[in-house]
């Protein structure tokens, strides 16, 4: 049995690293007895008996192994780390990372990198894709020179005519005219105002045209311009007599222009923002799917808006 007064304690040697290894050999323990009662490694023990505290982490851990081992062998632990201190006055030390723990990193970081480039992607392709198109799109349709001068020739400028101002609505709740029993009807005697019928003459003199004489159905009665049979039209205008016909494009230029006959018709083909305009509106005749919608409203009037 060893002699207790012979005992080493933590001031034994020339540091603590030696005196913990002395207090260890006096009590007949091994390292690997102490690295499983502290669950240290054996290989910090070692170097921190031997000081080597470049092998070992940081000096917050080097304080606590210290702690533990003098536990384990049934010492002080404040006095041990007092001795630790006293031999190693180092307090400004930077902190080193603990050696074998890696850092956590967000799983959901990774996600939203790769999501944000897969969108950055699908957008630079996209761009791609519609500068492809519209390089490759063939150029939109224009009428020759002759064609819009002579269209441009036909237009006969002079003063707009307005017509007789339409009379004011009438009110529902308006009650009809009280008529006295056995009075003659006033709107029925002869000449009348009301009772006596208006030709439909134009502000010009000349006579309106009338929807009833008008086909009810298309008859190709002359050449046809505009889109091609194979392609579908629903919207078809067809001159009643001669009249010019001058259809622009949504920016303005001019799509088609011509000088129309009787009985010549135009396709309207299917682009959005055509507009049509024509020296007279009754000078042409509407047919949608072919079938008669009467003459055009206005002088100047939007094809696509025709065809609802």
């Amino acid at each position: 049995m060893a002699n207790d007064s012979y005992a080493p304690t933590l001031q034994s040697g020339g540091d603590i690293g030696q005196a913990l290894k002395a207090v260890r050999e006096f009590h007949g323990r091994s390292l690997d007895d102490v690295a499983e009662t502290t669950r240290i490694r054996r290989a910090y023990l070692a170097d921190l008996e031997a000081m080597r505290l470049e092998r070992l982490p940081s000096r917050p851990f080097t304080i606590g192994y210290i702690r533990a081992y003098a536990d384990a062998l049934g010492l002080d632990a404040d006095a041990a780390v007092e001795r630790f201190k006293s031999d190693e006055p180092v307090l400004d030390e930077p902190l080193r990372a603990p050696i074998g723990v890696t850092e956590p990193r967000d799983p959901r970081a990774a996600a939203i990198i790769a999501m944000v480039v897969i969108i950055l992607a699908a957008i630079i392709l996209w761009n791609v894709a519609q500068r492809a198109m519209n390089a490759n799109a063939p150029p939109p349709p224009f009428a020759s020179a002759r064609s819009t001068a002579l269209a441009m020739e036909s237009q006969k400028p002079g003063p707009v005519t307005l017509g007789a101002p339409l009379p004011a609505p009438v009110e529902s709740t308006t009650p009809p005219l009280y008529q006295t029993p056995g009075m003659p009807d006033p709107d029925a005697a002869n000449g009348s105002a009301a009772a006596a019928p208006k030709s439909a003459v134009k502000s010009d003199g000349e006579a309106a045209v009338d929807p009833k004489t008008l086909p009810p159905v298309f008859v190709a009665n002359g050449k046809i311009y505009g889109a091609p049979p194979e392609q579908p039209a629903s919207v078809i205008l067809q001159a009643l007599k001669s009249a010019s016909l001058i259809v622009r494009g949504q920016d303005g230029s001019i799509y088609f222009a011509r000088q129309f006959a009787a009985g010549e018709a135009y396709r309207v083909p299917k682009l959005g923002g055509l507009t049509a305009t024509v020296s007279e509106p009754d000078s042409f005749q509407v047919f949608v799917a072919n079938q008669s919608k009467g003459v055009l409203p206005a002088a100047q009037v939007s094809l696509s808006m025709l065809a609802e």
